[in-house]
Parts: C-alpha cells; sequence; structure tokens
C-alpha cells in the first residue's frame, strides 16, 4: 500500500509538473516524456551494458571528459590533464564547483563536493572482481591494479597505465567510467542499482520497474549554457517501459511521448518511403532526424580451427567465406527493408562516421554473384554441391533480414537454416563459441576505431574478450599494439586502415551495413543532440508549449 501511494504521489507530481506555472520565473514547467522498449536492469554505472542504460545513466551521472556531437572529447569534471612523455601517466586538473545529488547517508543529507578519491574509488570498482562490473574490460588490461588510480590532492587525479594506450582520453568518455560517491555506494549494496547517486544534470527521484522512472532536475547542476545559464532546462524525465514498438509508436504519435528511437519494421513503411523520406501522412507531424550511427550490423563467422564445432564447417574455408560476401545485395537490402536507413557495408568492419572514416581506404565486398559462384566452385563445391548446410542462427528482430541474407545465398547455391532465438540466448551461444555463423551488431563503447578492431585481437579471444570468430592473424596483433604507442591521430588510423584490410581479405565476418540513427522529436522540441553514438543527452533539451 505504500508502495502504491508513494507511486501515485510521484504521478501526480509529474502531472502537476507538466501544467503548473511557476509564478515566480512565470514559466511552464515541463517534463520530457520517453519510452525504453527494453527496460533497464541497473542504474549503477558499473553495469551499464546496453543502450537504454547508458542513456539514463548519460543524465544521472558526469566523468573526467565527455564526447560532443562531434565525437570530439572535451572536458567535463576534469577541466584540463596532460599526458607524461611516455605516454604512461595521465593527470586529471579537476573542478571545484562539482556536487553529488542529495541524499541521506551524506552529512546532513546534503550532496559534498566530488573530489578525486572519488575516482580513485569509481575506477577501482570497475576492476575489483567482487564488483564483477561489466565494464571491468576498460582498466583490466591497461593498469596494474587499483593502485594505478592515486589522487595527490582533492583537485588532481592520475591514472598510470602499463602500456601507453593512444584512445585512453576517448575510452573514459563511456558511461562506464562516471564518478560515484563511496559512502552511499558502500551503504546501498547491490541496491545502488536503484538507488543511483551522482553528479549529473537530472537526479534520481522514483523507479517501479517495468512501468515508469522520474528523474528530476538537478538543481545545483555545474555547467551552464553559453549565455550563463544553469543547466538543464527541463524540469523532469519520466519514461515508460511500453515493450510493444507498435503502442510506443501510438503513444508517440498521440504526443505523449516526445522521443522515439529507431522506426520498427512492422511500421516502417508507414512512416518512410523507399527512400528514407517521412510518407505524406506524416510529413510535418514530428521531426525526423538521421545520421551516421557507430553501428556495424554484421554476420560473423567462426574461424578458430581448434574449436571441434569448425572443423567440419564449410566456413572454415576462406573461399567459402568470401563467396558468401560476395553473394548479397546490401544496396538493395538496405532499400527494401531497411527504407534507407543504412549505408551498404562495403568497406570494412569500422562504421561510417567513426574519425578516420573516409569511404576510400578499406577495401570490403561488393554485389558480385558471378564472383561468388567461381569461389564456391574453386572451394570445392560448384553451385553449392555436397555443400553441407549451414545454420545461421539470429533473433526475431532481424528475422527478416537474415532470410533475405539466406535467399540470397540460394542463388548461388548455399544452403542455409535460419535459427530463430532469444537475444540473450544468441549472446550466450556466441560468447561459448556455440554456433558457426550468427547475426551480430557492434555499437561502439568509445568513438576510436580500436573498439571495433579490438574484436580480431588474439588475446581477446573467448572467454578474455570479444574475439567471437576467433580470428589470429600474427600481422594484424602486431599493428593492433604498434598502434598504442602512436599518438597522432593520422598515423593512428592509417594503421587502423590498414588492419581492417587485414582482417576483411580473411573474412571473418561479413559486413551487411553500417547503421544510421533515426530521432523522431515532436515539434516542439528543441535542443537536442545529434551524434554518432547515438547518445542521448537532454541537459540543453527545451520544451515548449504548442
Amino acid at each position: 500500500m505504500n508502495k502504491l501511494i508513494t507511486y501515485l504521489f510521484v504521478l501526480y507530481s509529474i502531472q502537476l509538473c507538466s501544467c503548473h506555472t511557476d509564478t515566480s520565473s512565470n514559466q511552464h514547467k515541463t517534463v520530457f516524456n520517453i519510452n525504453l522498449e527494453e527496460g533497464l536492469t541497473s542504474l549503477d554505472p558499473a553495469f551499464c551494458r546496453n543502450h537504454y542504460t547508458i542513456w539514463m545513466d548519460n543524465q544521472l551521472y558526469n566523468g573526467l571528459v565527455q564526447i560532443n556531437d562531434s565525437l570530439k572529447t572535451i572536458p567535463c569534471i576534469a577541466k584540463s590533464w596532460e599526458t607524461s612523455a611516455d605516454g604512461l601517466l595521465y593527470t586529471f586538473h579537476l573542478r571545484n564547483d562539482v556536487y553529488f545529488h542529495d541524499d541521506p547517508h551524506f552529512a546532513n543529507g546534503t550532496g559534498r563536493r566530488a573530489v578525486a578519491s572519488d575516482f580513485v574509488y569509481s575506477f577501482g570498482r570497475l576492476i575489483d572482481p567482487k564488483v564483477a562490473s561489466s565494464g571491468s574490460w576498460i582498466f583490466s588490461d591497461k593498469v596494474k591494479d587499483k593502485s594505478a588510480f592515486m589522487a595527490p590532492n582533492d583537485s588532481t587525479f592520475q591514472v598510470r597505465l602499463k602500456q601507453p594506450f593512444a584512445p585512453f582520453l576517448s575510452l573514459l568518455t563511456a558511461q562506464y567510467c562516471s564518478v560515484v560517491p563511496k559512502e552511499v555506494v558502500e551503504f546501498y549494496g547491490k541496491d545502488f542499482r536503484s538507488h543511483p547517486i551522482g553528479t549529473g544534470p537530472f537526479r534520481f527521484k522514483y523507479w517501479k520497474e517495468g512501468e515508469v522512472l522520474v528523474f528530476l532536475k538537478n538543481d545545483h547542476y555545474w555547467e551552464k549554457d553559453e549565455k550563463g545559464n544553469r543547466l538543464p532546462y527541463l524540469d523532469a524525465i519520466r519514461s515508460t517501459f511500453i515493450a510493444d514498438k507498435q503502442t510506443s509508436f501510438l503513444e508517440f504519435v498521440k504526443k505523449n511521448i516526445d522521443f522515439l528511437n529507431d522506426i520498427d519494421g512492422s511500421y516502417r513503411d508507414d512512416i518512410l518511403t523507399k527512400a528514407g523520406k517521412i510518407t505524406q501522412k506524416y510529413k510535418g507531424k514530428f521531426v525526423l532526424n538521421t545520421a551516421p550511427y557507430l553501428n556495424t550490423i554484421y554476420l560473423g563467422m567462426l574461424v578458430d580451427t581448434t574449436l571441434p564445432i569448425v572443423k567440419k564447417s564449410p566456413l572454415k574455408l576462406l573461399k567459402i567465406r568470401q563467396a558468401i560476401n560476395y553473394a548479397i545485395d546490401r544496396e538493395k537490402m538496405i532499400k527494401y527493408l531497411r527504407n534507407s536507413m543504412g549505408t551498404p557495408g562495403y568497406e570494412g568492419f569500422v562504421p561510417e562516421g567513426m574519425p578516420g572514416f573516409n569511404g576510400t581506404g578499406v577495401k570490403g565486398y561488393t554485389y558480385d554473384p558471378e564472383k561468388a559462384r567461381c569461389l564456391l566452385r574453386d572451394a570445392g563445391y560448384p553451385n553449392g554441391k555436397n555443400m553441407p548446410e549451414i545454420t545461421l542462427a539470429t533473433t526475431i528482430g532481424y528475422r527478416s533480414l537474415i532470410e533475405y541474407v539466406q535467399g540470397q545465398l540460394e542463388r548461388i547455391g548455399i544452403k542455409t537454416n535460419v535459427e530463430i532465438t532469444q537475444g540473450a540466448s544468441l549472446r550466450e551461444l556466441i560468447s561459448k563459441n556455440g554456433i558457426n555463423f550468427f547475426y551480430g551488431s557492434w555499437i561502439a563503447d568509445y568513438p576510436d576505431a580500436e573498439n571495433y578492431l579490438s574484436v580480431f585481437y588474439s588475446k581477446n579471444k573467448i572467454p578474455f574478450g570479444p574475439n567471437y570468430t576467433g580470428f589470429n592473424n600474427k600481422k594484424f596483433d602486431e599493428l593492433f599494439e604498434q598502434t598504442y604507442q602512436v599518438k597522432d591521430d593520422e598515423k593512428r588510423f592509417a594503421i587502423y586502415r590498414q588492419m581492417d584490410n587485414l582482417m576483411m581479405e580473411q573474412s571473418p565476418v561479413v559486413v551487411l551495413y553500417y547503421d544510421k540513427l533515426v530521432n523522431l522529436y515532436q515539434n516542439n522540441i528543441s535542443g537536442y543532440s545529434l551524434n554518432g553514438q547515438n547518445l542521448l543527452v537532454l541537459k540543453r533539451v527545451v520544451k515548449s508549449s504548442y
């Protein structure tokens, strides 16, 4: 009963918030309404493992640095920094006006200043085996142990690396690297997931899991706009958890939701033409934003011949993998199955929109069915004769896409069996090398191509990292390790392209397309961010009256 009363009180407060006129400022209170179809498992940044969690954590927390819409690393709590000549010691100089949200477990219940020792604690949590953070990879191979994190004084924080790592600052923009207060985290323990305290533009108010989540404006937030006005502008964020995408779209059309991410295939043709333009039915009804999104959609193929599952798989043969790459008409796939919301994957694994991507530096695979048939014949399977059927695993959301691939492969003589499974089950299969051929996507954790190429580094083979295909190439590994030392971005980007080319020649993946972000906003929303990571940034959003 108490929980019900609290829930009704919060909803009542939000309704008042959205229509009440503040007599002191003569401005309407504003609530930004969004829907998170997949729900949340935690609001603890140490477990910031999926897209919606990243979005919500970005409202609650800050890190040392952050990205702007051009994916450049810019100051956040760290106002400046320097790196030692050997590239091992990073020294950050912190702002002195950043405070944690209020919580009863601070002295007098008032949020205290965030200081360097808070980063020592926060980063140490990520590599603490007792915490078992999904973000342990951030530092686990880059620092010796927790002693690598140092606080000479409240305003100076240092990190000592085991070896140089040129993209380190970019890595620190990941939400895993948010600062949290030790005394609050240790009081709540595992329950910090639902009692989050950060320094971000919004503060936690209420969470009824699977139903509603409410954040309120942080009145003491440190960032200001160009005119000196304190951010954020919104008074609250209200998130619902409607799992059905058609239902959430109808709520958007009724203006009960202010923002919608992506357009589901079940109603895509109703909203978009095949050329990717808004249909006449919805023209002017809302704002559609699209841009390159750091998300590569691909098919992975196990190539590690030491694995029993690979020994009898035709995918162990390079010519078969290359034939599959040439067999797929990606342009037709994007136009008719994605309504042009994507870019055909004709280059490498590193996607369009990534700093250093130039569209011509990496040679991928174009549509060439005749070449595919020749490769199939040269591999000993003319027109697919005597070639074993291959199982291709995917999730229900990508069924039509993968069935399209199945049809394309059938045309050159490769028979596949499409196996539909739950997302969690497929991820588990992939993480245990339990499937030879699988649908996958790789979304950037941070805006540097190293994040994508690490997927093929031999030392990242399962169970140590995300090398799900078991790719192993000595030259690739040498180049990968060489990039750690290269501080000059353009020189490092050139090596990245060399690595991407080398990997594509061996074809452990089929790059289907580079995704585009698709953001729908109501016409009265302005000040939104448009960035290649599709990171939801609400601190500058303004919601006007109709």
